[in-house]
Parts: C-alpha cells; sequence; structure tokens
C-alpha cells in the first residue's frame, strides 16, 4: 500500500458480550437501506487522461445514498511518466481479478465495476445511471452489514446469520472522501485532478458462509477523516452481496 498499509488488525470472530458492546460501541452507521446500496468501484489513474470524466462522474455517484462510490487506483500507467500517489499492488490486483472473474481479456481504464457483476468505461452519466439500475433489480441473495465506531478508534463489522447465500469473503476498506492533486508529469501533466471516496488500503478479512458474525478491526492506523467500507462479495471476486460505510473512525 502507499500509506498505511497494517490501518486494521483484526480480532475475527471476537466474542463480544451485550454489556461490554453496549459500552465500548461510541457510534453506528445509518441504519441500513430496505435494498443493499450498490457498490461502483471505478478503476483510474492520475497518469491516463482518458480517465477524469469518469472521476467527475463517480464524484456525482459518491452524493447518491443508494450508491458506495469506490475510487481504485492502479499502478500500470505509472510508467508514462506520473507515479500515482494512491495506486497500489493490492488495488491492481483487484482489478486483475475482476477481469478473470468478469472474463475480460484485459483490464483497462477507465472502468466501472458494478456490484462486482458488470463493468463499463464510465463515462456516460446515462448508461451508468441504467448499469446502476440493474445491479439494484438484478435478483439474488443479499446481506446488510453493520458497521459501529467503538472507543479507542477501533471499528466493528456484524453480520446477521443468513440463510441460501454462496460462500463469501468479507472485505475491509480504508478510504479518504476526497483528493486533488496537481499533476505535474505525464499525460494529465498540468491538470488538478479531484479523486473522491480513495481507497487506500484492502484487506480480505475472513470468509462468511451465512453465520452470525461479528469482526472488531484495530483502526489505530486509520488517519482522521478516514472512511470504513465492508464488502460481503462472493468468493473469488463474484457479485457484491452487501455493503456498507461508516464517513469516520473516532480515534480518541
Amino acid at each position: 500500500m502507499t500509506t498505511r498499509r497494517q490501518f486494521a488488525r483484526i480480532a475475527a470472530g471476537a466474542a463480544l458480550g451485550g454489556l461490554g458492546l453496549s459500552a465500548e460501541r461510541i457510534a453506528r452507521a445509518a441504519d441500513p437501506l430496505p435494498n443493499a446500496p450498490i457498490v461502483v468501484e471505478l478503476f483510474t489513474s492520475q497518469g491516463c487522461s482518458s480517465c477524469p470524466p469518469a472521476d467527475r462522474l463517480l464524484g456525482e455517484l459518491s452524493r447518491r445514498p443508494d450508491v458506495i462510490a469506490l475510487s481504485v487506483h492502479v499502478d500500470y500507467w505509472d510508467y508514462i511518466g506520473w507515479k500515482d500517489p494512491f495506486a497500489s499492488a493490492a488495488t491492481t490486483a483487484r482489478q486483475h481479478s475482476y477481469a478473470q472473474a468478469l472474463k475480460q481479456r484485459y483490464v483497462y481504464t477507465p472502468e466501472m465495476v458494478f456490484n462486482g457483476a458488470a463493468h463499463d468505461p464510465g463515462t456516460n452519466p446515462g448508461r451508468v445511471d441504467r448499469m446502476v439500475q440493474e445491479a439494484a433489480e438484478k435478483a439474488g441473495p443479499r446481506v446488510n452489514p453493520v458497521l459501529s465506531a467503538l472507543s479507542g478508534g477501533r471499528g466493528l463489522i456484524e453480520l446477521p446469520k443468513t440463510s441460501g447465500v454462496p460462500e463469501a469473503d468479507i472485505w475491509l476498506l480504508s478510504v479518504d472522501p476526497r483528493h486533488v492533486t496537481a499533476v505535474g508529469r505525464g499525460e494529465n501533466r498540468g491538470v488538478t485532478l479531484t479523486n473522491f471516496n480513495v481507497v487506500r488500503s484492502i484487506e480480505k478479512l475472513a470468509t462468511w458462509q451465512g453465520e452470525a458474525t461479528r469482526l472488531k478491526v484495530e483502526a489505530d492506523r486509520l488517519a482522521p477523516g478516514a472512511a470504513m467500507v465492508a464488502l460481503v462479495q462472493t468468493a473469488n471476486h463474484g457479485p457484491i452481496l452487501g455493503a456498507a460505510r461508516l464517513d469516520r473512525m473516532t480515534t480518541n
């Protein structure tokens, strides 16, 4: 990772008693929507001149309550002359895993992936709106994870017992709300770029098979203002079953 590689240490399956948890819990994400939010991951690079329109469109999506929009920066354009400060091997590997799962012949930028199940360049607003709607209407199992902030800067991910779901992975992401960068080299030289909901770290926490689950996260290295995002995703980068976001982790 570029920064905060080890932002969270995980105590998976921690036995948290009700009274103890009530005392620790200091904030909780809003109640889940009746329909789980749609996750839109934009694979982008500050070294790619085709990406700024998709970056701007992701910014618009980030304001929608029914969407969790994520800017996932890749490193394979760094050789052109501008090293993307938010790209990492892990985020780049995630796009390659999607390419395999979605049977793509190659990776490309910009690329939006909708709920882990469909992809598009993400530059046409009308088409992006349709793909978000199609993802929302797609049949299949759903789960609503709940995120909470605990005392000491820690976090908690809770999943209810759920039947009829495929084996899934629980992913933890650290997300910066916004970055403005003056690009000094490469294809976007002289351009000031704004990136929204920038993924700074991503980590697989556990495998999930529908059991009631509590994952306690030590977030002592999460920067002030960073958001915590949890994804419940069918194994091997399949469709996303559910997601949640907690906009700010407390470090007191």
